[in-house]
């Protein structure tokens, strides 16, 4: 991690610590839990989806990159797999003004109904994944605190939470990005 980075994370933390009252004495962090990394310098983007970082080398990513200049990057892992996001400057252009307003009623059985009659159906992530849960956490409960073999199964369990994650998390994004597209959605608290 930047030295910067970690002085102002740590400054950040002891403010908390001193001004908001439940707030706990800053913790040392714990090789293992949240993974993360920072970097500024010379970073670069080349070819669409390669990164050149700093003391790294060349990483190959998965979706196109804007060809612009990166200020900073946080690298993190979560359940055995790596994301990286970037700080740059973005110029941010006028868009159109005329919309349609629709209303929209979060529900249980649906995930949201519109006025127009166009519905979302409520994706069962965590009952797709039950099964598969309940496998991975029996075999977690089954191995010895602290062993080799606990932490592989930790990791298969984490992938499945993570993959329940991305799949509700996939389903709210489609949604919210469809509204926002071309639609107004006004709102109002009951």
């Amino acid at each position: 991690m930047h030295q910067g980075q970690a002085l102002r994370d740590l400054e950040r933390a002891f403010k908390n610590f001193l001004t908001i009252p439940k707030r706990g004495f800053p913790v040392f962090k714990k090789k293992g839990r949240k993974d993360s990394f920072y970097l500024e310098g010379s970073i670069k983007i080349f070819q669409g989806n390669y990164i050149q970082l700093p003391r790294i080398g060349v990483v190959k990513t998965y979706e196109i990159l804007p060809s612009v200049p990166v200020k900073n990057v946080t690298i993190l892992k979560k359940a055995d797999s790596w994301y990286i996001s970037f700080k740059y400057n973005f110029e941010s252009y006028p868009t159109e003004k005329v919309r349609e307003t629709i209303g929209v009623d979060i529900g249980i059985k649906t995930l949201a109904t519109c006025s127009d009659g166009s519905k979302f159906a409520n994706v069962k992530a965590y009952r797709q994944a039950k099964k598969q849960l309940v496998r991975h956490q029996r075999a977690v409960s089954k191995k010895v605190i602290g062993s080799k073999n606990r932490l592989k199964a930790v990791k298969k369990l984490a992938k499945v939470h993570k993959k329940v994650a991305d799949i509700r998390a996939d389903a709210l994004h489609k949604l919210t990005s469809w509204l926002a597209k071309v639609r107004l959605v006004p709102v109002r608290s009951l």
